[in-house]
């Protein structure tokens, strides 16, 4: 039980960071951004992967092939995260 709240723990941190970033990202559209593979949830992809062709359609949480953008350095620091997909 405890291994489940730590994930459902970790998983929310992943989302209130996504959310926070994205807010952060629109005000300071200059920021270098890059793209992070591995650490999305299933719909909250930033872009278009190799089964579909838009945002928010991804079908599983952690697909290496799905990503988010994230400001530069953060990826390396997220449990999962690449910078190349997987």
């Amino acid at each position: 039980m405890k291994k489940t709240n730590a994930a459902f723990a970790a998983i929310g941190s992943l989302l209130a960071l996504s959310v926070a970033t994205h807010a952060f990202a629109a005000d300071k559209p200059q920021m270098d951004m890059e793209k992070c593979f591995g650490v999305t949830k299933a719909g909250k992809n930033d872009c278009a992967g190799a089964t579909h062709a838009c945002a928010g359609q991804s079908k599983a949480d952690n697909n290496g092939k799905e990503f988010l953008s994230l400001p530069k350095g953060t990826c390396e620091r997220l449990v999962g995260g690449s910078l190349k997909s997987k």
